[in-house]
């Protein structure tokens, strides 16, 4: 469902939510859009459990420091009572590093549903017809978003590789003189891979100013602009209620 939205207007929603659970410092606000994100990720677009589970571990670490001063130490760090007086209309009903951490788990989560919902290469093109994006940024970008998952797999094959030469099993984390030994390779390959980017990028002459067709982008349907005022009316509600 909301993989087949187009990625203009969905990011313009995500990037609201996000400026308003960064402006308003209220620990139930935090808590349900943490809910939403997760229920939309959950039960309708049928993300499995423990990968929403593990996307929420950076998020948790980086809130981890406000979390433990406030709830087992209880004292507050400087940082956490500057922004509940800066942010905070009147004086918080919980404690200020307790709603930074849910702060950070819920912007996390929205950035999730973002990312976990729409098709990098979509993005890029829609960014490059409609929000005029430098046709040269763009084709990095998609460049960069199929050489990291081949990076991936060139590991694989370079580890493979060794160890049918050594004669021993691929072990399944590398150890460090692993690692110094499928570096060098590694670093080969990603030369080569930009090499080859750079005279594609040339070929298909990639310079500002000049005239160049595009490709056919996903057009805008009347259910966009719908889930984007529908998202944008819910959260004024959930603003002035709270």
């Amino acid at each position: 469902m909301l993989s087949q939205l187009h990625p203009l207007p969905k990011m313009a929603l995500c990037l609201i939510w996000i400026g308003a659970s960064v402006l308003v410092f209220d620990l139930r606000f935090q808590v349900m859009t943490l809910t939403l994100a997760f229920g939309l990720l959950w039960g309708v677009e049928r993300v499995a459990l423990w990968k929403l589970l593990a996307l929420m571990v950076p998020f948790a670490l980086f809130g981890f420091g406000f979390l433990t001063t406030s709830v087992l130490f209880n004292k507050e760090s400087g940082f956490a009572l500057q922004m509940a007086q800066e942010q905070a209309m009147t004086s918080p009903d919980f404690s200020p590093g307790l709603v930074l951490f849910a702060r950070a788990l819920a912007c996390g989560m929205v950035s999730a549903l973002f990312a976990l919902t729409t098709d990098p290469g979509q993005l890029v093109r829609a960014l490059m017809v409609h929000l005029r994006l430098p046709a040269s940024v763009g084709f990095a970008l998609m460049q960069a978003m199929h050489l990291v998952p081949d990076l991936g797999r060139e590991v694989q094959v370079l580890r493979m590789a060794r160890a049918m030469r050594l004669g021993k099993p691929v072990r399944r984390m590398p150890g460090p003189r692993e690692g110094m030994a499928v570096s060098i390779p590694l670093l080969a390959f990603a030369i080569r891979r930009a090499s080859r980017a750079a005279v594609a990028m040339e070929a298909r002459g990639l310079r500002p100013g000049q005239p160049r067709s595009q490709m056919q982008t996903q057009p805008f349907q009347k259910a966009d602009w719908v889930f984007l005022g529908l998202g944008v009316a819910f959260l004024g509600l959930v603003i002035r209620v709270l």
